[in-house]
């Protein structure tokens, strides 16, 4: 009872939480450092040094009018943010944030499920949080989110097969789908898939931007073309939905990255003889999920680093990047990747 139910819902409750309210700060986050940038301080007034901020946006989103337009189709209105945002969530099954441990003298996973196909799972599910994007746009009958939603649909197309073929490469290197196993398979050969595949992790990177709606591509929300894109006619809670997806899915694109390309929750070195030295041994002090959040929030400052830098494409080159540039790219590596693990075998 304790172990096939009390203890997964506990993580259940446990990781939803954590990622909720990492979603609220990163939101803050983004605002401190695009401030910094710009020889600003950002939110300073609510809290010190604006540190409750978030919670005075969710109040405000919440006491807000929630409009629905006479002409939109109001369940779909309605369902298309849950559509977004419940992918970005239940992802997290698969995300393992450590190895097995011991707790209150009772072995706990520090992962909420380890299935088989669980790289295809995150895949899959993740590849649905467009529909909620493209139901936005065409239930709110108006023409600038329905462009907004047709781009968002042939932009995730377009870099959904250069990562899709990209995560095939390390797919190769790990020998399995398992997102614990591909985190082994790094400490077993001795390295992050960072080193052994970095135009992979590029690509996935690239595309992780792309299918996230970020800068320097979020064209389907481009304020200056279509004054907001999918959520024009969005507001208070609804509108919250999709910007918590947003982060959600970019948090989401972080914990992937980490697991597939830095070794997950493992220390720098993993496994690695003849370099034992007395600061490596320190690492094995610092529990293994640290190591995994320290990963994922570099993974997220870069984020907001490129959308502080750099501008946005327009429409044609982001498709040529994808098409021409990218996917190329991603059936080159992979078949050198075969190649090689052919000949090494």
């Amino acid at each position: 009872m304790v172990d096939t139910f009390l203890i997964p819902l506990l993580k259940i409750v446990v990781v939803l939480n954590a990622t909720l309210v990492a979603v609220t700060y990163m939101v803050l986050l983004e605002r401190k450092v695009i401030a910094w940038a710009q020889s600003r301080l950002g939110p300073m007034r609510v809290g010190p040094y604006g540190i409750l901020q978030p919670v005075a946006d969710a109040v405000k989103l919440m006491l807000k009018e929630d409009i629905t337009p006479a002409r939109a189709d109001k369940w779909v209105f309605t369902a298309a943010p849950i559509i977004s945002m419940v992918p970005a969530l239940i992802v997290y099954a698969v995300i393992p944030f450590g190895p097995e441990v011991s707790l209150f003298g009772r072995k706990v996973t520090l992962y909420i499920a380890d299935i088989n196909v669980g790289l295809l799972y995150v895949v899959s599910v993740a590849s649905v949080g467009v529909y909620g994007i493209i139901l936005a746009g065409w239930s709110s009958n108006s023409k600038f989110p329905l462009l907004a939603s047709l781009r968002a649909s042939a932009q995730l197309i377009s870099y959904e097969v250069a990562v899709t073929l990209t995560l095939v490469s390390v797919i190769l290197m790990a020998g399995t789908l398992s997102m614990v196993g591909i985190v082994n398979a790094q400490y077993n050969q001795h390295v992050w898939y960072i080193v052994a595949q970095p135009l992979a992790f590029v690509i996935l990177l690239i595309g992780g931007l792309a299918e996230t709606n970020r800068a320097p591509f979020d064209l389907p929300e481009a304020e200056q073309e279509l004054t907001g894109g999918f959520h024009t006619e969005y507001s208070g809670m609804r509108f919250a939905l999709f910007f918590l997806a947003e982060y959600a899915n970019m948090i989401v694109v972080s914990s992937v990255a980490t697991t597939l390309f830095l070794g997950g929750w493992l220390p720098p070195f993993p496994n690695w003889a003849g370099f034992h030295t007395v600061t490596l041994h320190l690492f094995q002090y610092v529990p293994s999920w640290v190591w995994f959040l320290i990963k994922s929030f570099l993974f997220l400052y870069l984020f907001i680093w490129i959308r502080a830098t750099l501008p946005r494409y327009r429409y044609d080159q982001l498709m040529r990047l994808g098409w021409k540039v990218l996917i190329p790219l991603a059936i080159f590596n992979l078949v050198v990747t075969g190649i090689v693990k052919v000949a090494l075998l």
